[in-house]
């Protein structure tokens, strides 16, 4: 089916922050997070695109591995949250009984917890020095519990019909009735969800960098706002050292919404819903 332009846009967008964060580095042979390489408060030239800091690190590359490191992150947790999910949701929903009821108790008890105040209270007890993989564990264990939920009701609604029916009594077994007829009624869900999830990922880690709960000596869109705002790029004139990482997050959180919600308007029209 023809892409709708949300959709194209939305790809593009991703397109290039993917690509630009992975090929890009390449080309630097410089560590971004070093102090004291270049010359202090350049403006933006050929040879530093967007100037360098107070701390005389290049803005630009450091933004570049920003961009990197915090798509690596929400791709990573989005991959095992939604394979939990999709597995969780799945089965319960199929299966139902004991099991279904089981799942749920554990679900509904997981979504209760909110995961951010506990970050924010690791990240204040180890002084702002939670690594990528406890930040990235933490976000799986309590991220998966939501879009089981909606997969589950859905894998509920569609095992009541009749086609379900004729592969069970066609002799397919479990699994086969879950991934063969079940799956293809809500992987567009599932796409729409694992996109949703890189989003809340990435603004969450943002989120607990600003305040310097995150690990900030690791470059991320987080992190860098982080040491723009402590050595008060505003107050000095380093304006790009703010603008800049935060443009580049609203462009790439614009990139995420469009794809998500172009790529459902998609799958609504080749279901037959306008």
């Amino acid at each position: 089916m023809k892409l709708n332009l949300r959709l194209k846009i939305g790809i593009t967008i991703l397109a290039i922050f993917i690509l630009g964060s992975l090929i890009l580095p390449f080309f630097n042979h410089v560590d971004p997070t070093k102090q004291g390489i270049f010359f202090k408060n350049l403006r933006p030239s050929l040879q530093h695109l967007l100037g360098t800091n107070s701390q005389g690190q290049d803005i630009f590359w450091f933004l570049i591995y920003s961009i990197r490191n915090s798509l690596f992150l929400g791709i990573s947790v989005s991959i095992f949250t939604t394979l939990i999910a999709t597995l969780v949701g799945l089965s319960a929903g199929y299966i139902g009984g004991w099991y279904d009821r089981l799942i749920m108790i554990l679900t509904d008890s997981v979504i209760s917890i909110p995961s951010f105040p506990i970050l924010i209270v690791l990240g204040a007890l180890v002084r702002g020095n939670t690594s990528f993989t406890v930040v990235g564990i933490i976000l799986v264990i309590f991220g998966w519990a939501w879009g089981a939920r909606t997969i589950r009701s859905m894998a509920l609604s569609i095992r009541e019909r009749e086609f379900i029916n004729t592969a069970i009594f066609s002799g397919s077994n479990r699994l086969e009735v879950i991934f063969n007829e079940i799956f293809p009624y809500v992987y567009a869900y599932i796409v729409v969800g694992f996109i949703n999830s890189i989003l809340f990922v990435i603004n969450t880690e943002a989120a607990l960098a600003v305040i310097g709960l995150s690990k900030v000596e690791i470059p991320t869109l987080g992190s860098i706002i982080f040491w723009a705002l402590s050595y008060n790029a505003f107050f000095t004139g380093q304006y790009l050292w703010v603008v800049a990482p935060v443009l580049a997050t609203v462009l790439l959180f614009l990139g995420l919404f469009l794809t998500s919600t172009g790529y459902n308007q998609m799958f609504a029209l080749r279901r037959g819903h306008s």
